[in-house]
């Protein structure tokens, strides 16, 4: 008669879970550094459309080949930083609660929060290559949210029905860049800044 093994199988349950846990820690890892790369791009494509790749990797703090293995040619970076932008401003949008409130306590939302990505928009502004994405030409939903948003003003009385939507839609996104430049080539704090921003569109919208 053979000698019968008793002994249990290896429960393969412990390494699948720990070659998961680490697969999961790498991804966070990864997308950590993503965008802490993309955020220094903002930082430093704002203030020198022209700086390169190996200035973008030190103000974020890690090496040009790193940068490289994220994206590979400036154009990947930009594509990144495209879509970066695009959901930038569709987080600020929503923060904004545009449907809590008169629209113009909501417009006022709205300006503050996009106020905060300064050096972003600046970036879009400033940069022709950025922008010229297809992406720029299609309407997103923070577009379509601010529209409605306008024509909810009409119809409260807030907003002057003579302002067309697109036309405040562009006068905001001026607004927001005369803001900026205040700041960046006038020395204006930001809070100074803002509430000449929000000043300025409180009188031009009524």
């Amino acid at each position: 008669m053979g000698v019968v093994n008793r002994e249990r199988p290896t429960s393969t349950k412990n390494s699948t879970v720990s070659t998961e846990g680490t697969a999961s820690t790498e991804n966070r890892t990864r997308a950590r550094t993503r965008r802490a790369i993309l955020e220094a791009a903002v930082a430093v494509l704002s203030q020198n459309p022209a700086a390169s790749l190996g200035d973008i990797a030190a103000s974020a703090g890690v090496g040009r080949t790193t940068v490289h293995r994220y994206f590979p040619e400036r154009a990947h970076l930009m594509a990144a930083l495209n879509q970066y932008a695009l959901e930038q401003i569709a987080a600020a949008t929503e923060r904004a609660r545009l449907d809590d409130g008169t629209a113009l306590e909501a417009f006022d939302r709205l300006c503050q929060e996009y106020f905060e990505l300064g050096e972003l928009l600046t970036l879009l502004f400033n940069d022709v290559e950025l922008t010229a994405s297809d992406a720029w030409d299609e309407e997103t939903d923070a577009d379509r949210a601010l529209l409605r948003l306008v024509e909810r003003g009409h119809a409260e009385g807030g907003i002057d029905p003579e302002l067309e939507p697109a036309w405040v839609q562009q006068l905001l996104w001026c607004v927001l860049y005369g803001a900026w430049q205040h700041v960046q080539l006038n020395g204006a704090g930001k809070h100074h800044a803002l509430g000449l921003c929000l000043r300025t569109l409180a009188k031009a919208l009524r």
